[in-house]
Formats: C-alpha cells, structure tokens, sequence
C-alpha cells in the first residue's frame, strides 16, 4: 500500500496553521502559500524536481515546533521572543523526518536577516538560499495575509521588499520574490484557489505505507500533538505504541499494523485545531466548552478524508470516540458502523486516557484503568471481547509507557 506523503503534509501544515495563527497571527493555509511562493521562487532559480520538492516540503512544516515551543516556554518559564528553540526544534524534526532530499539549515534559519540581526546572526548568502526564500516568503505572509490582499495594495507590498532588500531580505531572495509576486500569483494564493495551486506547483511524494519515513513520520506527528497541552505529553505517542502491540497480539501482517500505527498517531490531529486555553483547563469544564473540544474528532476526519488511500485510516482515526450504543462523537455511529480496528482504536484511547495523569484524576494502574474498560463495557459502550484483550495483553506493562516499535524491524521483517 501506497500513501501520498504530500497530501498527509499538507493536512498536518492546516492543523499547524491554526497554531501559528493562535500564537502570532498567521492565517488560514499560511502553509501552502508559503510552499507554493517557495516552489516558484525554486523554478525561477533553476531548482531541480528533487530540491524544489525538499524545499517545499520545508516551507509546508516551517513551523513544525510551535507546539513544542510553546510547551518549553510554559515548562522553562522563559519565552525566547527570537524564535530561535523553535528554528532548532523545527529543523531537528525535520531532519529526523527523512525526506528523500538536502533540506540542510532550510529551517534552522527561516527567521534570518539579511542584515545579520535574527536569531543566529546569519547575514545574506551564509545560510542555503532556500531558508531565505522561506523567510521572505513567510515574513511577508504574515505581515500582509496575502489570502485576502486586493490587487491594489500589491504596489505596497512591493515597494515594502524593495526598502527591506539588503535590510530584512537578501538580494537575490527578494528579487525572486518581485518576479514571482504578480496579480495572477495573488489569486492563485487565496482560499478558494490554493488547493488547485498546490496540486499544480507541490511535486506529489509516494512512499509505501511500511517504509522508513513513515515510522518516523509517526514520532514526528505524535510529538507535535502531544505538545499541544503539557497534560498529554505521551498520549498519542503512547496510543500508536499500543496500538502496534495490540496488532502484534491479533498477529496483523505489517501493512494492516502500519496503517494502524499511523492512524492511531493522527486520531488527535484535530486537536491542534482546540485553544490551548481549553486543553490546558484546571477546572471543570462549560458546556460550551466541552462541545469545542469534542470538535477535535471531526477536524481530524476533516483533515484526513481527502488524502489519497487513506479511507481506512481516516475512519479509525475518527470514529474514537464513538460508541457501540450510539451514545458516542462525532457521528453518533452504532455497533454496526464501527469495524474491529475502530472499536480497537476506542478502547486503546479510553485505556490510555484513564491511566495517565489529567487536571481531574491521578495516575491509574493497569487494574483500576480495566475496572472503568469493564465498566463501559457492560454498559454497551464499547467491545467487551476487545476489552478483554487488552486486559490480558497490557497487563505485564502494567504503569510502564510502551516502547516504540523498532523501525528495523519493522522494514526488514
């Protein structure tokens, strides 16, 4: 089985966009424009298929460590205003990431100046030229929301790069930019029209369901979820670490534990869409409230239902909520409706959720976590044969995190 990485990037960039917007002010498939002013800066600088793909894959995930940014200011008690923990985490994770091209630094120095006077004093020409494409293409992103910038104001933004060339913005990047950065470009950067530009300028990115990157594409979507609240540091990781043992258990082959690792890592990606604000709640929650986090679910079926192949992940990833008796969210789907991998995955989260510490319970060993699983199961909630299972199985990790699958293994069994 095949999966189309650059559609799965570019749902990740959506949920990501909503973190920049909830921290700086960045709008709606900030992303994708970035990506796609980046791809034709790249052509225009006689970038090969392979570099442009590495740099628009970078210009997609520029701002992978915000949420992990965020969680070290909060632990650390510091807010570093430069950016520059989140150019270091972000390239890290990047790098980790593997993608089939040189993406050395492109995020590192994405915050750069040509002047010398951003995070890493890195002045015009002594980082990649790709990082500098990226920078102006973010920076002026963000200042001017191009989405929404009418045809008359282009002249401003225009004549704002030519006064910050040499200042703000190398030469050559800024250069670029003027040629590309027309009225035609403007409209293919709204909302309406980005997707279509996407599929035009974005190089797709096939890779099989059980190779290397996707593993590590696991690690990377776990650690950017998880860090969304300093409550859940280890849940989705834990989720997908579960989630492969219990494939192991019913003796899945690779690609059926594959795609159910990968869709145990995305069952929270909707969550990045919640105000940390909510996630992060000492207290009881509204009403209100609570109806905004259970919106988490249907943002992540939102953001997956469209990537190529992925149907069966989708509905796993989204049904985790759902309930046998129909009492469940967000689609209030029966017994009937949910496969054996969807009522798995439920109960893996229920597991996971009852036993790690929350503002409104302690820590819980493996028994006082089944006594609830039982519970809910002879209420007609969820799969009484699958709870039992997972009674057995996790029982000999009882209040131990799971570890994570070895990714040789993995490829070369």
């Amino acid at each position: 089985m095949t999966v189309r990485m650059d559609s799965l990037i570019k749902a990740i960039t959506a949920a990501l966009d909503t973190v920049e917007k909830e921290l700086i002010g960045a709008s709606t498939n900030h992303g994708k424009r970035i990506a796609v002013l980046c791809a034709k800066m790249g052509k225009l600088l006689g970038k090969n298929t392979e570099e442009i793909m590495g740099l628009t894959n970078c210009a997609l995930l520029h701002d992978n460590a915000l949420t992990e940014y965020i969680q070290a200011a909060r632990t650390n008690g510091h807010y570093d205003s430069s950016m520059k923990i989140h150019c270091e985490f972000g390239q890290r994770n990047v790098d980790a990431l593997l993608i089939n091209a040189n993406v050395k630094d492109f995020i590192l120095y994405h915050h750069e100046r040509s002047d010398g006077k951003g995070p890493f004093a890195i002045h015009e020409g002594e980082g990649p030229m790709e990082a500098e494409l990226i920078a102006i293409a973010d920076s002026i992103d963000v200042i001017y929301h191009l989405q929404t910038l009418k045809s008359g104001d282009l002249g401003t933004v225009i004549k704002k790069i030519k006064e910050d060339t040499g200042k703000k913005y190398g030469k050559t990047a800024a250069q670029t930019m003027l040629e590309v950065l027309d009225l035609i470009t403007l409209e293919s950067l709204t909302d309406n029209a980005i997707y279509d530009t996407c599929d035009t300028y974005l190089t797709p990115w096939i890779v099989d369901i059980e190779d290397q990157v996707i593993m590590n594409l696991v690690t990377f979507i776990s650690g950017i979820i998880d860090y969304k609240s300093v409550f859940t540091q280890k849940h989705t990781t834990q989720i997908a670490n579960r989630a492969w043992f219990m494939g192991e258990y019913y003796k899945y082959n690779q690609t059926e534990k594959a795609k159910l690792y990968l869709a145990a890592a995305l069952h929270d990606i909707g969550k990045l869409e919640t105000p940390a604000a909510i996630l992060e709640k000492q207290g009881k929650l509204t009403d209100e409230e609570f109806l905004i986090i259970k919106e988490h679910v249907r943002k992540t079926w939102e953001l997956l239902k469209d990537i190529d192949g992925f149907q069966d992940i989708c509905q796993w990833a989204s049904n985790h909520h759902e309930k046998l008796d129909g009492t469940g969210y967000p689609f209030g789907k029966k017994a009937g409706e949910l496969d054996f991998n969807s009522r798995l995955l439920a109960c893996i989260d229920i597991y996971q959720a009852v036993s790690e510490k929350r503002p409104y319970h302690p820590l819980r060993d493996h028994e006082s976590a089944m006594q609830i699983l039982f519970k809910m199961a002879d209420n007609g909630g969820i799969d009484k044969d699958i709870v039992k299972d997972i009674s057995i199985a996790m029982a000999p990790y009882d209040s131990i995190d799971l570890p994570s699958p070895e990714i040789k293994t993995i490829i070369n069994t």
